[in-house]
C-alpha cells in the first residue's frame, strides 16, 4: 500500500502534465478590453508548449515548463513569456511581451476549450472585399478589409499599408460578429453589424468606429482607393545608389560595395524582430532568397531594434533561428533613428519596407508593408507581384552590370 502511493506521488505531476494538453479558450485584457482567442498546450509532465495563431499559422513557445501548479512559456523570436497558475481548471497569469517602444504586461487568463452553439437565426452574409474609407497617420485614404465567412463562422482582416491585423475570427450572435485576434501580438476585438444601406459598422476595441463599403460599390462612388505598396515609398534621387554601412552579428562592417553584391539584384528589406508584419514576411523572403539566389539575388535585412537588443540581440538571433534566414542580416540600429539613417527614402513609415535594386546598382522599385495569410487572396497576389519583380530584374541583360 505504501509503494502504491509513493508511485501515485511520482506519477501526478505526469498527469497534471497531461490534463493542460489540448484547446484553450483564452483572453487577454487590453486596456479594460477582454480579447479572446484560441490557444493550444501541449506536451507531458512538466514540458510544456504553448501555441498562439494568426488562422493556420502557429507560433509555438521556444521552452516551457510546468511545474507545482505554475505553467512558464517562452517565445524566445518575440522576447515574450507567459507565466500563470493551474487551478481548478482555469489558468490565471500574465501575458509579457517586449516591443519596440515599450513592455507590455496583459492580464492572461484561460479555461478548456468548450465548443459555442452557433446563432440559429438567419445570418447575413458578409463575405467578400469591403473598403474602408479612412485618415491614417501614414497617409492612407482607405483600408482593405477581407472577409471569408462559413454560415455564422467568419474569418477577416484588415489589410492597411504595414501589412494587416492578423485573423479576425469569430460567429454571428445577436445581430453582429464579434471578431478577435491574438497570436500574441496585435490585440484586437471587432464588432461587425451589417447596417441597413448595406455597409458594415465596425466597431474596434469599443471605442473606435469604421465604416466597411463593397469594394465594387466604392469603386463606382469614386472613393478613396488603399494606398499602392509598390508606390507609397520612393527614392528621393533614384540616379543615385542605396548606400548602407552597417554590422552584422559578428561584429564586421558591411557595406554596399561589398563584392558579394556587385552585378546582383539585391533587396534591401527594413525590418525589425519586434515587429509583427515582420514576421509575416521573413518565411517569404526565406524561400524567396533560397530559389534564386544561384540566379544572382541578395537579400539584405537592415535591422532595426530598441536599445536592450541593441547590446544583446537576442531576440533577433532567435528570430533568425526560427525562420532558418540565411541571408545577410545587419544591426542598422534603434528603431528611433531609423528615418535619419533611411534618409536617401522618399516617405517611409511602413514596417518592413523593401527596396528593389537591380544589377546596375539603383533602386529599380519598392514594397511598403507585407500582409500575413489572413489577408487570402490579397496575400497570394502580394506574393506573386513581388515575386514577378525579383524574375524580371534577374532576367535583365547581364551588360547593367555594375562595372
Amino acid at each position: 500500500m505504501k509503494l502504491l502511493s509513493v508511485v501515485t506521488l511520482l506519477l501526478a505531476p505526469l498527469a497534471i502534465g497531461q490534463s493542460l494538453s489540448g484547446l484553450w479558450d483564452a483572453s487577454v485584457n487590453v486596456k479594460g478590453v477582454n480579447v479572446p482567442f484560441r490557444f493550444e498546450i501541449a506536451g507531458e509532465g512538466a514540458s510544456v508548449s504553448g501555441t498562439f495563431f494568426n488562422g493556420d499559422v502557429k507560433f509555438t513557445s521556444s521552452s516551457g515548463r510546468y511545474a507545482n501548479s505554475q505553467i512558464d512559456l517562452k517565445w524566445d523570436y518575440t522576447a515574450s513569456r507567459l507565466q500563470a497558475t493551474v487551478q481548478d481548471g482555469v489558468i490565471k497569469g500574465t501575458y509579457t511581451r517586449v516591443g519596440r517602444d515599450e513592455t507590455t504586461v496583459y492580464p492572461f487568463e484561460a479555461r478548456h476549450f468548450a465548443p459555442s452553439p452557433l446563432a440559429s437565426e438567419d445570418v447575413p452574409q458578409i463575405a467578400g472585399l469591403w473598403i474602408i474609407p479612412t485618415k491614417s497617420k501614414k497617409g492612407e485614404n482607405a483600408w482593405q478589409f477581407i472577409v471569408r465567412q462559413s454560415g455564422p463562422e467568419v474569418s477577416a482582416a484588415i489589410l492597411r499599408i504595414d501589412g494587416d491585423t492578423g485573423a479576425l475570427q469569430g460567429a454571428y450572435k445577436d445581430g453582429k460578429f464579434l471578431l478577435s485576434h491574438f497570436s500574441g501580438a496585435r490585440p484586437a476585438v471587432f464588432e461587425v453589424k451589417p447596417a441597413a444601406d448595406g455597409t458594415l459598422e465596425l466597431l474596434e476595441n469599443g471605442r473606435t468606429k469604421f465604416t466597411a463599403i463593397r469594394a465594387d460599390q466604392a469603386k463606382a462612388n469614386g472613393l478613396p482607393e488603399p494606398s499602392d505598396p509598390s508606390k507609397f515609398t520612393s527614392l528621393k534621387d533614384p540616379t543615385k545608389p542605396f548606400t548602407f554601412a552597417f554590422h552584422d552579428l559578428n561584429g564586421k562592417l558591411v557595406t554596399n560595395e561589398d563584392p558579394r553584391f556587385a552585378g546582383k539584384v539585391v533587396l534591401i528589406n527594413i525590418t525589425g524582430s519586434w515587429c509583427p508584419n515582420c514576421h509575416d514576411e521573413a518565411p517569404f523572403l526565406v524561400a524567396m532568397y533560397r530559389k534564386y539566389r544561384a540566379q544572382g539575388l541578395e537579400l539584405v535585412a537592415l535591422d532595426f531594434e530598441e536599445a536592450d537588443q541593441l547590446k544583446d540581440p537576442e531576440r533577433l538571433r532567435a528570430f533568425l533561428k526560427k525562420y532558418g534566414i540565411e541571408y545577410t542580416v545587419l544591426l542598422a540600429g534603434d528603431t528611433a533613428e531609423a528615418t535619419e539613417k533611411l534618409s536617401q527614402a522618399q516617405n517611409w513609415s511602413a514596417w518592413p519596407t523593401t527596396f528593389f535594386i537591380g544589377r546596375d546598382g539603383l533602386v529599380r522599385g519598392t514594397h511598403a508593408g507585407f500582409p500575413s495569410s489572413a489577408s487570402g487572396e490579397l496575400f497570394a497576389q502580394a506574393k506573386e507581384d513581388f515575386e514577378a519583380r525579383v524574375v524580371k530584374l534577374l532576367n535583365e541583360n547581364a551588360l547593367t552590370q555594375r562595372q
